[in-house]
């Protein structure tokens, strides 16, 4: 074998690589003349859908129709996968009367999948097949067919399942996120489906569940010397002090800044009251609402730290940007 110079080989891998990025292109383009009376059937049909959606495939289509199920479930329409060569073995009991099935096939000739054809049949569940083939058993048994046929794989042999999976995969796409829109799916309703994740932190953890309470506010009286406040702020470490009347209402705030412009002004800690350089009427936050919200205060305040109060104004708790950073809100 001759070995071509180092900038040829990478220009040949480089012409490789855009020829299948095309391919799948045009694949992919080739779907939307699809979206048609056979996918708003087939929305219907999983609309409808009292119990699960049950997506079927074997073998690369079975990796992409775990992944469809996935997205399903995640964007309202729960949905999960079921091995065709298991389901022969005693899993297509996951099956019930009330679920619509999902199968993946390109040929649409899976032997695994025809063995239970007749099962789902005699169950009377409705059968959406994604195939590549109209004519095939699969898509001539089916309640809907919906067709994610390609003009050629990307693979140049012609064999390795590649522009057909890419077609597959967004038609699933497709389906999930009509039905998404369909049922008014909100990004609330997918945060609760991803709590671990970021959207999920962004959009269901409150201040109520990160803010510091009790011994671990800082806060002083309006009537404390500044060195008390420097010293409460210290022990507290959260980079400020809330200062409160005799109600416990937070009237104040005094922050690094602060202290900053107090030592730049070179007053006496000692003998200056904490009343002469706090921030009055601060920016203060309630505990019912969202973590995001205080940090979407912090941004557009620039500030780096809220205090917390509830309706009438009296002090329970208080945040900085480091809580939203180890919460994962930011």
């Amino acid at each position: 074998m001759t070995l071509e110079p180092a900038s040829q080989e990478a220009q040949k891998l480089q012409r490789l690589g855009l020829a299948v990025i095309e391919t799948e292109a045009r694949a992919v383009s080739a779907l939307a003349s699809r979206i048609d009376a056979s996918f708003v059937q087939a929305c219907q049909c999983m609309l409808a859908c009292e119990g699960r959606i049950v997506v079927l495939g074997m073998g690369k289509s079975g990796h992409i129709g775990g992944k469809i199920a996935a997205t399903l479930a995640s964007t309202g329409s729960p949905a999960f996968f079921v091995h065709p060569g298991e389901a022969s073995h005693g899993d297509l009991g996951m099956i019930t009367g009330k679920d619509v099935v999902l199968a993946l096939s390109n040929s649409g000739e899976t032997e695994e999948i025809l063995t239970i054809l007749p099962l789902i049949k005699r169950l009377g569940v409705p059968l959406i097949a994604l195939t590549g083939n109209p004519r095939s058993t699969l898509a001539r048994a089916a309640t809907v067919h919906v067709d994610v046929s390609v003009e050629q794989e990307a693979c140049p042999l012609g064999l390795a399942p590649t522009s057909s999976t890419t077609a597959t995969l967004v038609m699933g796409d497709a389906l999930a996120v009509a039905l998404l829109e369909a049922r008014g799916f909100t990004a609330e309703d997918f945060a609760r489906s991803h709590p671990g994740g970021r959207l999920g932190r962004r959009l269901l953890l409150l201040i109520n569940d990160i803010m510091h309470t009790g011994d671990a506010i800082p806060k002083v009286r309006e009537s404390a010397p500044l060195k008390e406040a420097l010293v409460e702020m210290s022990r507290k470490g959260l980079g400020m002090t809330a200062i409160v009347d005799e109600q416990g209402r937070a009237i104040g705030v005094f922050t690094d800044g602060d202290l900053r412009r107090a030592l730049d002004h070179e007053l006496d800690v000692h003998s200056t009251g904490i009343a002469q350089v706090m921030t009055r009427n601060g920016k203060t936050v309630r505990a019912d609402k969202l973590a995001a919200e205080a940090l979407a205060i912090m941004e557009s305040c620039k500030i780096s730290a809220l205090l917390v109060v509830d309706e009438n104004g009296a002090l329970v708790g208080a945040l900085n940007m480091h809580d939203l950073l180890r919460a994962g809100v930011v």
